[in-house]
């Protein structure tokens, strides 16, 4: 182990020093020329797969609307009861 430890460090201290990257500068037409290639890579939703995410979402705000709605008016009820 410890053999192994030292040929780590000698590597190390024996490397060239590491060379600064130059800074890159923001290119807006490189930006979107890469971002139209990466949408291009994009496995996109048919449209019956698009319809039944948005149901399973709709469906799924409405539940959570009457849970809501149900501990809202419970705390409300209870807060009547305590406060008269």
């Amino acid at each position: 182990m410890a053999k192994v430890d030292k040929v780590v460090v000698e590597k190390a201290k024996s490397g060239k020093p590491a060379k600064k990257k130059k800074e890159r500068r923001f290119h807006p037409i490189r930006f979107f020329k890469e971002m139209f290639f990466e949408l291009k890579k994009v496995t996109w939703p048919t449209r019956k797969e698009l319809v039944n995410y948005t149901l399973a979402v709709v469906a799924f705000m409405i539940l959570m609307a009457i849970v809501i709605g149900v501990v809202d008016w419970g705390f409300g009820s209870l807060l009547k009861l305590i406060t008269s």
